[in-house]
């Protein structure tokens, strides 16, 4: 069973979309929207019923929150605030559910996020989709002398987090700095480690 992506050449390319127990990455260079991606990829599927857990790394949970409900309402988050009213109850009519958890940056590993899923399994939520924004940003286990290394363990980690769970995993990495002059983002420009691919 595979959850599709909002966007149809994408979810064709796919067959389907992504399926659980596999990583799906998204590879921008800075400040190109791969947050707004990875949000996209989430209100899709909670629009459809499903659960989808966000973790982010780098923005608290109350930005995040408040862009998706831009996403959700079609207002702008710098006017949400004077439609208060509309916004909470097109959010109401929403069938699935969003669970935002912020993690500081560095201080959570492939493991915190799998036992945090786990707390939330138990709790009664099934898990459809996870989020991590982003992981280049999570906290490697072990000892790595080259960042590369330790990156890579951590892309290794969660894929098997996604087969251990059933569920597919979305997440977003940096290309490198030369990506910024190119159309298609091939395998050469992903930045640091190349087992991402």
């Amino acid at each position: 069973e595979t959850l599709p992506t909002p966007w149809d050449s994408i979810t064709n390319v796919m067959d389907g979309g992504l399926a659980g127990g596999e990583l799906g990455v998204l590879v921008a260079p800075a400040g190109i929207g791969k947050t707004w991606c990875l949000q996209s990829l989430a209100a899709h599927l909670v629009r459809q019923g499903k659960t989808v857990v966000h973790y982010t790394l780098e923005l608290n949970e109350n930005y995040v929150g408040l862009r998706y409900d831009s996403i959700f309402s079609g207002v702008t988050t710098a006017n949400i605030k004077y439609y208060k009213e509309d916004v909470e109850s097109k959010l109401s009519k929403l069938p699935g559910k969003l669970l935002i958890k912020y993690f500081p940056t560095k201080a959570a590993s492939v493991q915190t996020l799998g036992s945090h899923l786990k707390q939330i399994e138990l709790s009664g939520i099934k898990v459809d989709m996870v989020l991590v924004d982003y992981a280049d940003i999570l906290m490697p286990t072990g000892n790595f002398k080259e960042k590369r290394h330790a990156i890579g363990n951590i892309y290794e980690d969660l894929r098997g987090l996604a087969g251990e769970l059933e569920v597919p995993i979305w997440t977003a990495s940096q290309a490198n700095r030369s990506a910024l002059e190119e159309d298609v983002i091939g395998a050469d420009k992903v930045s640091e480690d190349y087992s991402k691919v």
